[in-house]
């Protein structure tokens, strides 16, 4: 096709200087497209700043910090059949989105490719990375690469129209551990998600962050997934083993009453994946057992 097949949305909140950082990375990418900023209600000149120096990037400016449902709203300006999420502190490096997107043409059937991340300063693997490279998912014999059951938002790049079927994010979630549902509803709706060791991002871990408000979120976000999706007694022995290897204090508790008091919505939108996606979760939960990655800390 002509034109680009790639836009970036970066959502970003109160992080003006890493933004530049990537933004300056990002506009100097010949693969990248068409690039939309999603800035959720920053106090500290970040809308300014986008304006001033990056004349070139559509910028949406929210009065209020909507999280990751400031993703949902800068898809729907997309107009690429592909894209790719960025956060402020992540930079796709060159030729990344190219590979993502010659796998999303030549495969239909893929809904999303997620990427290598190599945190720096050092460029070491996100420990994530052997749980994806190393996926015991079964995968159809035509996909090149690990089938996965999740996504990692700022390292994967998605067909648009299999977003915007499953309806994106989910509003509620806000932030933190968001992907979960919306890949479980991708591959319930027939999409397939993969792993791609060539597609690479690095990562440079933000300082600004309440690393403690994240894994409340995190954690209750887990157990809204388990109990909106998996069957009852998948749900119950996970939420089992997601409580006891959370820490023992205020954050975890202020979860558990945050998902308890949602109880009515979980069970009006509560829709069980079909049995192949389930089998598959089955097959992740001894892995993620051992994954270094699934610690809740912080």
């Amino acid at each position: 096709m002509t034109g680009p097949r790639v836009s970036t949305v970066i959502i970003t909140h109160n992080r003006r200087d890493e933004l530049r950082r990537t933004l300056r990375h990002m506009t100097r990418l010949v693969d990248c497209g068409p690039i939309i900023v999603a800035d959720n209600g920053s106090g500290d000149g970040t809308a300014a700043m986008v304006r001033r120096e990056f004349p070139q990037v559509r910028l949406l400016a929210f009065a209020d910090n909507l999280g990751a449902i400031a993703r949902n709203r800068a898809v729907e300006q997309v107009t690429t059949p592909y894209v790719a999420f960025c956060d402020d502190d992540t930079r796709w490096q060159r030729g990344a989105m190219t590979r993502g997107a010659d796998l999303l043409d030549t495969y239909p059937e893929l809904g999303s490719v997620t990427g290598r991340c190599l945190v720096a300063p050092g460029l070491e693997e996100d420990p994530l990375t052997p749980e994806l490279r190393d996926s015991p998912v079964a995968a159809p014999v035509w996909m090149p690469g690990p089938a996965l059951l999740g996504v990692m938002a700022g390292l994967s790049i998605f067909r648009v129209s299999a977003f915007r079927e499953v309806g994106g994010f989910c509003e509620r979630m806000w932030l933190g551990g968001e992907e979960e549902l919306l890949a479980l509803d991708l591959a319930a709706a027939g999409w397939w998600m993969m792993w791609e060791e060539d597609m690479i991002i690095h990562h440079e871990p933000s300082v600004s962050r309440d690393a403690t408000r994240r894994r409340q979120l995190g954690i209750r976000n887990t157990l809204w997934t388990l109990w909106l999706r998996r069957p009852v007694r998948s749900a119950v022995r996970r939420t089992r083993a997601v409580l006891a290897g959370a820490p023992k204090d205020a954050a975890t508790l202020g979860a558990v009453l945050e998902a308890a008091a949602s109880l009515p919505w979980v069970l009006r939108h509560r829709k069980v994946v079909p049995e192949h996606v389930e089998a598959g979760l089955l097959l992740l939960e001894e892995p993620q057992s051992r994954s270094r990655a699934r610690r809740y800390i912080g």
